[in-house]
């Protein structure tokens, strides 16, 4: 199944999610991301996308959500949008994240350009990278397989 370029919006669950594509997949191949950001169409979105490719996908709709869920789960990647509840709140979930040192890669969802995630020296506090939404759905994909090595 190929990814279109676009973003589809899917109805708002707040789940694991585990769509089906025409390629068969089984629950222990699935690799799981965890998807962090308060706008409820980006994380469908994205969710949307990750699943058609056959990852498993875990949402939190706030940074303190995303902690407790990390807490509970063990993800292979994590997005995390950069400005949730507070204007920093993104990089500070972020820096948990790597505080707590599951070793999973962590990118930042910027709406803020480019210049702007330059600026606060983003690869200097850790993180692997950043999406500046919104992000085609082929770079997404491309970009998380190069970085889980599949």
């Amino acid at each position: 199944m190929a990814v279109m370029d676009c973003f589809c919006t899917a109805p708002a669950r707040r789940t694991t999610r585990y769509f089906t594509s025409s390629r068969r997949h089984t629950m222990a191949d699935k690799k799981l991301i965890l998807v962090i950001d308060d706008d409820p169409d980006i994380i469908d979105s994205i969710s949307a996308i990750l699943s058609a490719e056959g990852f498993a996908v875990e949402t939190a709709m706030s940074g303190d959500e995303g902690i407790e869920k990390l807490s509970k789960v063990n993800p292979a990647l994590i997005l995390c949008d950069m400005m949730m509840e507070r204007i920093d709140a993104g990089t500070k979930v972020a820096e948990e994240i790597k505080r707590q040192g599951k070793g999973a890669p962590v990118y930042l969802l910027s709406s803020i350009g480019s210049a702007t995630a330059s600026n606060i020296e983003i690869d200097k506090l850790g993180f692997d990278g950043v999406f500046q939404k919104p992000v085609a759905p082929s770079y997404l994909i491309s970009t998380i397989k190069k970085a889980l090595k599949i």
